[in-house]
């Protein structure tokens, strides 16, 4: 008796469903996602148990590196301009347009008011090399504000709002932060109303909540 041979059909599945899912996961992602400003230098925060959020907007950075030198910045590059303006006014210095460029692609603020159109004059990546050998100048001008408490001031102008947050190397010299802590403290940008106006950020330590 002959076999009943079973016809083949090809089994076609519609992926269309799927891709249209994996498009809208995708622009979801894209639309959600917040990219970091990468720093000028590499630091690593201590550690440390406190769970206080640091805010992500309204934020002055302030990063101090093992050797000492220190950098300022926030992600607002409107409020950037604004501080650039403030700042070269008062001190007089003329940039350029493409200047002016280099200064808003730059993630912080870190060279001297007396280097700043010399350092903006470099290609990007001789930037980037320049940058880790500066740093702003905490030494008060003419009995005055130093250039460190120049840029805060010129943040606080831009956004009353704006805190601050500091961020130090696990390595930094003691000396260097107690004399960052009094440059904010002559400014009164210690404690405004019984609020804190300045953070540490720190990286969490696990092991040490959990205990």
């Amino acid at each position: 008796m002959a076999k009943i041979k079973i016809q083949k059909k090809d089994i076609w599945i519609d992926m269309t469903p799927m891709s249209d899912v994996m498009t809208l996961l995708l622009c979801f992602f894209m639309l959600t996602s917040t990219f970091l400003t990468p720093e000028p230098v590499s630091v690593t925060a201590p550690n440390s148990v406190s769970e206080v959020k640091i805010p992500e907007q309204d934020l002055l950075t302030i990063l101090v590196t093992p050797e000492g030198k220190i950098f300022a910045g926030t992600e607002n590059k409107n409020h950037m301009k604004t501080m650039l303006e403030t700042m070269t006014d008062k001190f007089g210095v003329q940039l350029n347009a493409n200047q002016q460029k280099h200064f808003l692609e730059d993630a912080m603020v870190g060279a001297p008011m007396a280097q700043l159109s010399t350092y903006l004059n470099l290609e990007p990546e001789k930037m980037t090399e320049a940058i880790q050998t500066l740093g702003l100048p905490l030494d008060s001008i003419n009995g005055g504000k130093s250039e460190f408490q120049e840029w805060v001031t010129a943040a606080r102008d831009a956004n009353p709002d704006i805190k601050l947050a500091i961020k130090c190397d696990s390595k930094t010299p003691y000396a260097t932060i107690k004399k960052l802590m009094s440059e904010l403290q002559d400014m009164n940008e210690n404690r405004f109303q019984n609020e804190n106006r300045f953070q540490l950020i720190t990286n969490l330590d696990v092991k040490r909540l959990n205990q």
